[in-house]
């Protein structure tokens, strides 16, 4: 018959993992802001005749 090991994860190891999840998932979204910036500062820099040869508007540069 086997028996099954009940190991659990050391006192604070879940609390640890937690605010690396928490670090990871900020980081991330710091990486995606950046970008989305980026993309509205370049896309603000064409003329609306550009913007309209790619289907934008003005008012559609924030929705980036």
């Amino acid at each position: 018959m086997a028996t099954t090991a009940k190991i659990h994860a050391p006192l604070g190891a879940a609390t640890i993992l937690h605010v690396v999840d928490t670090f990871y998932a900020t980081y991330e979204k710091a990486i995606e802001w950046n970008e989305s910036r980026k993309t509205r500062k370049l896309l603000s820099e064409l003329s609306d005749a550009q913007l309209d040869d790619i289907g934008l508007c003005r008012a559609d540069i924030r929705n980036v």
